[in-house]
C-alpha cells in the first residue's frame, strides 16, 4: 500500500527562469534533476499567473529559481512571494561555463533550476513591498536630481571662464558662493539675442534656474525620505552617526523582510565589510572583502569616520588596538564589522552592543 502511494505521488517540481524585459523563459525539473517542461510567458501579471499555473500542474511545487530578482525579475518574485511561493535569487552563470558550453535562455533557466536543487542559490529576495522599496524609488529619484544640480553649477562655472570679459569681472565675488551665484544668474535679464554676451546671460539664467528647481526638488524627496526612514527604523538613526541618508542606504540593502538575513556575518558579508579567508597550510590570515555593495560599505565608512573624530568610546577602542599592534587600516576595517553588526542587531530587534566597540576578530 506504501508502495502504491509513493507511485502514485507527483513530483517534487522546481522551477528556473531566466528573465528578460518582455518575456521570461521557464524550465522544470523534478526532485532528481530530471527535466518536466518548459515553457516562455510574457512578463505581465496575466503571464506571472500562467507561469505558476504551468508549474503547479507538473506537481508539487517546491521552489523558483529567478535570474534578477532586482530588475527585470522583480515583478515575478513579488508576484510568486504574494502567492506564499518559495523563491531564491539566482546569479546569472558563470562566464567561463557560457563560453565552453554556449548560451541560451532555456540553457540559463535550466541552470537556474539545477542552482537550487543544488543549494548554490539560497538567497531569498527582497519582498520590494513595503516602505524599504519606497525609500529606494526615492532615493534614485534624489541621487539623480543631486547629480543634474552638481552637473549645472559646473556648467555655470565653466561658462563664466569663457564669458565675455564685462561679466566674467561682474562675477569674481559672487563665485565664491554656489547659493550667491546662483541667486544672482537666476535674475539676469539677457534682452535681444544680438551678442554673445546676451547668449552667456541667457544660459545662465537657464542653468540657475534649473539649480533653483533642483534644489526644491531635493528638498522634498529628503524630507519625505526622513519621514519614511523614522517609520521603518526609528531605532537605526538613533545611533552615534547614522543619519537618514546612511540609513536609508543600509534599509534598501536589507529589503523590507529583512528575516531574509539570517546573521549578522550575512548582512555583514552583504555590505562587504566581513574578512574573508586567505589561509594556507600554516598561514592562517584572512584578507580584505572587495565584494558586497559598495554603498552600503561606504555607509558603514562614513559612520566610522564620524566616530573616529566625535565618538569617545571608538577613540578608545582605536587607541587600545593600536597599542596592541594594529594599524589605522585594520582598526577601520574591524569597526566597519562592529558597525554592521550594530545595525544587524536594530534592524533584526535583537540585542546589540549598546554603542560601545567590541573587539572583533579581524586578523590582516
Amino acid at each position: 500500500m506504501a508502495r502504491s502511494t509513493i507511485a502514485q505521488a507527483g513530483p517534487r517540481v522546481t522551477v528556473g527562469v531566466d528573465t528578460h524585459k518582455d518575456v521570461h523563459v521557464a524550465k522544470a525539473k523534478d526532485e532528481l534533476g530530471r527535466p518536466l517542461g518548459e515553457k516562455s510567458v510574457s512578463a505581465t501579471a496575466a503571464g506571472y499567473r500562467e507561469l505558476l499555473t504551468w508549474a503547479k500542474g507538473l506537481g508539487e511545487l517546491e521552489a523558483f529559481g529567478v535570474e534578477g530578482t532586482g530588475s527585470y525579475g522583480a515583478g515575478l518574485a513579488r508576484f510568486l512571494l504574494a502567492n506564499e511561493v518559495m523563491v531564491f535569487e539566482v546569479v546569472r552563470p558563470n562566464r567561463q561555463r557560457r563560453r565552453r558550453n554556449g548560451k541560451s535562455d532555456p540553457a540559463d533557466a535550466d541552470a537556474a533550476a539545477s542552482a537550487v536543487l543544488s543549494g548554490e542559490a539560497s538567497a531569498i529576495p527582497k519582498a520590494g513591498d513595503g516602505d524599504v522599496e519606497m525609500i529606494r524609488t526615492l532615493r534614485i529619484a534624489r541621487k539623480t536630481a543631486v547629480k543634474s544640480r552638481t552637473q549645472a553649477i559646473n556648467a555655470m562655472k565653466a561658462l563664466i571662464v569663457t564669458a565675455p570679459a564685462e561679466l566674467r569681472e561682474a562675477l569674481p565675488q559672487v563665485r565664491r558662493s554656489v547659493k550667491r551665484l546662483v541667486q544672482v544668474c537666476a535674475a539676469f535679464r539677457p534682452g535681444s539675442l544680438d551678442h554673445p554676451l546676451a547668449a552667456c546671460k541667457l544660459a545662465l539664467r537657464s542653468l540657475a534656474r534649473r539649480c533653483q528647481a533642483l534644489e526644491q526638488e531635493i528638498a522634498e524627496l529628503g524630507a519625505a525620505l526622513e519621514t519614511l526612514v523614522q517609520r521603518a527604523a526609528p531605532q537605526l538613526i538613533s545611533h552615534f552617526a547614522v543619519g537618514t541618508e546612511t540609513a536609508a542606504t543600509l534599509l534598501v540593502i536589507a529589503g523590507d523582510n529583512r528575516n531574509r538575513l539570517h546573521s549578522d556575518a550575512a548582512f555583514s558579508s552583504l555590505c562587504g565589510a566581513s574578512p574573508v579567508e586567505a589561509s594556507s597550510r600554516k598561514v592562517i590570515r584572512h584578507r580584505l572583502n572587495r565584494g558586497g555593495n559598495r554603498e552600503a560599505n561606504a555607509a558603514l565608512h562614513r559612520v566610522v569616520l564620524v566616530r573616529l573624530r566625535w565618538h569617545q568610546p571608538t577613540r578608545d577602542y582605536v587607541e587600545r588596538r593600536t597599542k596592541e599592534g594594529l594599524s589605522k587600516r585594520e582598526i577601520m576595517r574591524c569597526l566597519k564589522r562592529y558597525v554592521a553588526r550594530e545595525v544587524y542587531g536594530t534592524l533584526s530587534g535583537t540585542n546589540s552592543a549598546g554603542g560601545v566597540p567590541v573587539a572583533v576578530p579581524y586578523v590582516t
